[in-house]
């Protein structure tokens, strides 16, 4: 693997440092990265949301370095790759947050693994969501000690652990910590901040990355009563009605919703506190980045500081979102900074602040934020941010767009549309994208629409979107593993239905194996379980009522193929909920 090299003496420029010895300490700062699941823009007091509790946030942000129009992807898997990478998501293998559409390729390069250059521990709390089996689990991409739920989110199809536990799947959940179940008290946002905090204490005399990856406040919306009961009288509709340009209204389902979530988000901000108390007790604050961001936009109607849009478009509700950054070392503090940035500048900043090389093999998308941080004079108006989202794959012209030097053009058309069916935006003058003013600048829009056509072609046919990450089984790391729903393609929007065809992308090592295939509900018996690997089918027939089924030493040859397995009844074709694979040779 090749690396880029760095300057040594940037980072002590940058934080205008006193003394030798502290100089030396920050060469490799500890890093902790806190981001939460669905908070949008608005969902904090400090982003002017009068009903919310975040004091602890709030304060936090007033005493950091923000980011005021910082970007990020309209949903969660594509965020997260592209922060881990410094590259747009689908250079990753991150096309879908399921649908087999979220496993990131194995040979992408992690902050974790990046910092490990530099001996760093390195911890994940919470969510990943970037592959749930071997080669692409975060402990196969740099991570050492790992606490998490699979898939999306909890109570989800591909959390197989939590998803039977339905309404209370944030309470007392089942985990996986180092790749093993392990069984935990509590709810789910306190459990994992104090492992983190544990992960902390653990590695204080040495040079660490802490992943804090908040599930919350993502549905379903589950939160410990004693935070519910501080917003169950009020009505989340004020704020959103008087900063609301498109006039819509709170159903009273948004409006519990609302009350739900600003109780998750008062929780996160109690944890959020925990963490930096223990920062000043173990006395290394000023040796530690502390970031604070969220992953998208909100996934329900509520206050968005006035933005258009939320979870899953690529108006500013969904891809602006709060980004603030602390580091005690650095001389200026309290400070706007309004230039563009985006997930992609993450890992470029962080291999500038704690002086460990970029991988120069590969195209980073993203950009240092360092410059902009010590007030340098560096013009990026030329700089430009493509987005996208629809399901499965990029859909053309359809919920796409582009900015760049404050104008933003937005798809939401045919794939071969004219220019006047596009929308235009001035941000700097407009950030509610309420006035479209495409009619006015075709010239800027026909360049926008130049420069999109050319990131996206170049991101279609990209090497792993050409070639699909794979599942690899038989492989010592992960024996028997776990083919989950979420991981699943096939039929556009699988998820728990019984009658739907999927499968799974797999690299299968040669030899004899175990299935068992677990059905959502027990399946009738006089029926024919089918497993097709290319061109190699098994079947056996099938006498028992039972949601489990077993195909016991199985012979499978090296090979790429699509694995299909299917249970055929009257004519009906049923999909396993979850394939256990076990290799016996």
């Amino acid at each position: 693997m090749n690396w880029k090299s760095n300057s040594f003496s940037l980072i002590l420029v940058a934080c205008g440092l006193s003394n030798t010895s502290i100089a030396q300490k920050t060469v490799h700062p500890n890093v902790i990265l806190i981001i939460t699941d669905d908070q949008g823009y608005g969902d904090l007091g400090y982003t002017g949301n009068t009903q919310i509790k975040s004091p602890i946030i709030d304060n936090f942000a007033k005493k950091s370095i923000r980011f005021t129009n910082f970007y990020v992807s309209p949903v969660c898997a594509p965020t997260r790759s592209s922060l881990m990478t410094g590259r747009y998501s689908l250079r990753t293998g991150i096309r879908d947050t399921y649908n087999g559409g979220c496993t990131m390729a194995a040979s992408e390069i992690t902050i974790a693994e990046m910092l490990k250059q530099a001996d760093y521990k390195t911890g994940l709390f919470g969510k990943w969501h970037l592959g749930d089996n071997y080669p692409s689990r975060p402990m196969d991409q740099g991570f050492d000690e790992t606490l998490m739920h699979l898939s999306g989110g909890m109570g989800q199809v591909g959390d197989i652990t939590t998803y039977y536990t339905k309404d209370s799947s944030y309470f007392d959940p089942v985990l996986w910590h180092n790749g093993k179940k392990e069984a935990y008290n509590g709810y789910c946002t306190d459990i994992f901040t104090a492992n983190a905090i544990k992960f902390i204490e653990k590695n204080k005399n040495n040079p660490f990355f802490c992943y804090l990856s908040f599930n919350a406040p993502h549905n379903p919306l589950q939160v410990p009563n004693r935070y519910y009961q501080m917003y169950k009288d009020i009505d989340p509709s004020v704020d959103f009605e008087r900063n609301n340009p498109l006039h819509l209204k709170m159903s009273e389902q948004d409006k519990e919703d609302a009350r739900k979530l600003y109780g998750m988000v008062t929780n996160i901000d109690e944890n959020v506190g925990k963490v930096l108390q223990k920062l000043t007790e173990l006395g290394i604050e000023e040796n530690t980045i502390v970031i604070f961001m969220t992953d998208n936009g909100p996934q329900q109607l509520r206050y968005t500081s006035g933005m258009r849009g939320k979870k899953g478009t690529v108006y500013q509700g969904g891809t602006r979102v709060p980004f603030f950054l602390k580091y005690p070392a650095l001389t200026m503090e309290n400070l706007d900074i309004e230039t563009m940035a985006a997930h992609l500048d993450i890992l470029p900043t962080l291999s500038e602040f704690c002086h460990v090389n970029l991988p120069e093999d590969r195209k980073i998308d993203g950009k240092s934020l360092v410059p902009l941080i010590k007030g340098e004079k560096v013009d990026w108006s030329n700089r430009s941010f493509f987005n996208y989202w629809t399901r499965k794959y990029p859909e053309l012209y359809n919920s796409m767009a582009i900015q760049k030097a404050g104008y933003k053009l937005v798809g939401q058309t045919d794939y071969n549309a004219s220019i006047d069916d596009f929308e235009l935006y001035y941000l700097k003058a407009d950030p509610y994208e309420q006035h479209n003013i495409i009619s006015q600048n075709k010239d800027i829009a026909k360049n926008l629409k130049i420069e999109l056509d050319s990131i996206y072609k170049q991101l279609i046919l990209s090497e792993n979107m050409i070639s699909q990450p794979r599942i690899l089984i038989g492989s010592k790391k992960e024996n028997p593993l776990i083919l989950n729903r979420n991981d699943a393609e096939g039929t556009r929007g699988l998820w728990d239905q019984e009658e739907i065809f999927g499968k799974w992308n797999v690299h299968i090592i040669k030899g004899h194996y175990n299935f068992r295939f677990k059905f959502i509900k027990p399946i009738n018996a006089k029926g024919q379980m089918y497993l097709e690997t290319s061109m190699i089918i098994n079947q056996m027939k099938n006498d028992l009522n039972t949601d489990i089924i077993e195909m016991k030493n199985v012979s499978l040859p090296e090979m790429d193929c699509e694995l299909i397995p299917y249970y055929l009844i009257g004519g009906k074709s049923i999909l396993p909920f979850w394939v256990e694979i076990e290799k016996i040779d």
